[in-house]
Protein backbone atom coordinates (compact mmCIF):
# COMPACT_ATOMS: atom_id res chain seq x y z
CA UNK A 1 0.00 0.00 0.00
CA UNK A 2 2.88 2.37 0.68
CA UNK A 3 3.96 2.16 -2.96
CA UNK A 4 3.16 5.49 -4.55
CA UNK A 5 1.91 6.93 -1.25
CA UNK A 6 4.76 9.44 -1.15
CA UNK A 7 3.45 11.06 -4.34
CA UNK A 8 0.14 11.89 -2.67
CA UNK A 9 0.40 15.26 -0.93
CA UNK A 10 -0.67 15.55 2.68
CA UNK A 11 -3.81 17.61 3.16
CA UNK A 12 -3.22 21.24 4.09
CA UNK A 13 -5.23 23.25 6.59
CA UNK A 14 -7.38 26.03 5.21
CA UNK A 15 -5.77 29.37 6.02
CA UNK A 16 -8.88 31.29 7.02
CA UNK A 17 -8.89 35.02 7.73
CA UNK A 18 -9.28 34.18 11.41
CA UNK A 19 -6.18 31.95 11.44
CA UNK A 20 -4.02 33.95 9.00
CA UNK A 21 -1.93 35.53 11.82
CA UNK A 22 -1.19 32.06 13.24
CA UNK A 23 0.04 30.74 9.88
CA UNK A 24 2.01 33.92 9.13
CA UNK A 25 3.82 33.54 12.46
CA UNK A 26 4.50 29.86 11.77
CA UNK A 27 6.16 30.82 8.46
CA UNK A 28 8.46 33.04 10.59
CA UNK A 29 9.14 30.05 12.90
CA UNK A 30 7.18 31.62 15.74
CA UNK A 31 4.34 30.01 17.71
CA UNK A 32 1.49 32.35 18.62
CA UNK A 33 -1.84 32.00 20.42
CA UNK A 34 -4.67 34.43 21.06
CA UNK A 35 -4.71 36.51 24.23
CA UNK A 36 -7.88 38.21 25.40
CA UNK A 37 -7.34 41.97 25.34
CA UNK A 38 -9.60 42.39 28.37
CA UNK A 39 -8.74 39.61 30.86
CA UNK A 40 -5.49 38.21 29.44
CA UNK A 41 -6.70 34.62 29.02
CA UNK A 42 -4.64 32.70 26.45
CA UNK A 43 -6.49 30.49 23.99
CA UNK A 44 -5.99 28.16 21.08
CA UNK A 45 -7.53 27.45 18.70
CA UNK A 46 -8.71 30.94 17.83
CA UNK A 47 -12.31 31.68 18.64
CA UNK A 48 -14.57 34.66 18.67
CA UNK A 49 -15.32 34.79 22.38
CA UNK A 50 -13.04 34.55 25.41
CA UNK A 51 -14.02 31.68 27.71
CA UNK A 52 -12.87 33.77 30.69
CA UNK A 53 -14.87 36.96 30.19
CA UNK A 54 -16.78 36.62 26.87
CA UNK A 55 -14.87 39.52 25.34
CA UNK A 56 -14.57 39.60 21.56
CA UNK A 57 -11.28 41.50 21.68
CA UNK A 58 -8.08 39.46 21.25
CA UNK A 59 -4.53 39.77 19.98
CA UNK A 60 -2.04 37.18 18.75
CA UNK A 61 0.97 36.87 21.07
CA UNK A 62 4.12 34.74 20.93
CA UNK A 63 4.56 31.86 23.38
CA UNK A 64 7.65 29.90 24.36
CA UNK A 65 6.92 26.81 22.26
CA UNK A 66 7.73 24.62 25.25
CA UNK A 67 5.28 22.26 26.88
CA UNK A 68 4.52 18.67 27.78
CA UNK A 69 2.66 15.74 26.29
CA UNK A 70 -0.76 15.77 27.89
CA UNK A 71 -2.21 12.89 25.86
CA UNK A 72 -1.49 10.89 22.72
CA UNK A 73 -2.81 8.12 20.56
CA UNK A 74 -1.08 5.97 17.98
CA UNK A 75 -2.59 5.63 14.53
CA UNK A 76 -2.28 2.08 13.18
CA UNK A 77 -4.81 2.36 10.40
CA UNK A 78 -4.40 4.36 7.19
CA UNK A 79 -7.19 6.94 7.02
CA UNK A 80 -5.58 9.00 4.26
CA UNK A 81 -3.17 7.57 1.65
CA UNK A 82 -0.67 10.41 2.12
CA UNK A 83 0.10 9.07 5.61
CA UNK A 84 0.42 5.38 4.64
CA UNK A 85 4.22 5.30 4.79
CA UNK A 86 4.18 6.80 8.31
CA UNK A 87 1.89 4.26 10.00
CA UNK A 88 2.16 3.76 12.92
CA UNK A 89 2.45 7.40 13.96
CA UNK A 90 1.35 9.36 16.99
CA UNK A 91 -1.03 12.26 17.32
CA UNK A 92 -0.29 14.19 20.51
CA UNK A 93 -1.98 16.82 22.61
CA UNK A 94 0.64 19.24 23.88
CA UNK A 95 -0.11 21.52 26.79
CA UNK A 96 2.08 24.58 26.41
CA UNK A 97 3.88 25.95 29.48
CA UNK A 98 1.57 28.97 29.14
CA UNK A 99 -1.57 26.77 29.28
CA UNK A 100 -3.16 26.44 25.82
CA UNK A 101 -3.28 22.99 24.22
CA UNK A 102 -2.51 21.99 20.64
CA UNK A 103 -3.25 18.75 18.82
CA UNK A 104 -0.17 18.11 16.74
CA UNK A 105 2.57 15.69 15.69
CA UNK A 106 5.65 14.59 17.57
CA UNK A 107 8.75 14.26 15.39
CA UNK A 108 12.17 12.73 16.11
CA UNK A 109 10.49 10.29 18.47
CA UNK A 110 8.91 6.91 17.77
CA UNK A 111 5.46 6.11 19.18
CA UNK A 112 6.93 3.63 21.69
CA UNK A 113 9.12 6.41 23.19
CA UNK A 114 6.30 8.83 23.95
CA UNK A 115 5.35 9.34 27.59
CA UNK A 116 2.73 11.44 29.33
CA UNK A 117 4.37 14.60 30.80
CA UNK A 118 7.29 14.24 28.36
CA UNK A 119 8.83 17.72 27.85
CA UNK A 120 8.60 18.90 24.24
CA UNK A 121 9.48 21.96 22.18
CA UNK A 122 8.13 23.36 18.95
CA UNK A 123 9.74 23.06 15.56
CA UNK A 124 8.15 23.78 12.20
CA UNK A 125 7.39 21.66 9.17
CA UNK A 126 7.00 23.40 5.80
CA UNK A 127 4.09 21.86 3.92
CA UNK A 128 3.81 24.40 1.08
CA UNK A 129 4.99 27.89 0.14
CA UNK A 130 2.19 29.31 2.28
CA UNK A 131 1.79 26.76 5.09
CA UNK A 132 4.23 25.80 7.83
CA UNK A 133 2.87 23.73 10.69
CA UNK A 134 4.10 23.72 14.26
CA UNK A 135 5.05 20.20 15.31
CA UNK A 136 6.88 19.16 18.46
CA UNK A 137 10.00 17.19 19.30
CA UNK A 138 11.41 15.94 22.60
CA UNK A 139 12.88 18.90 24.46
CA UNK A 140 16.54 19.29 25.17
CA UNK A 141 17.36 19.22 28.89
CA UNK A 142 16.09 22.38 30.54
Amino acid sequence: MATGATSIPKPLPRVSEELAPFFAAARRRQLVVQRCDDCGTLRFPARELCAGCLSRRASWVPVSGRGRVLSFYVMHQVYHPAFAAEVPYAVVVVELDEGPRLTTSLVACGPAEIRIDMPVEVTFEDRSDQVSLPVFRPAAAR
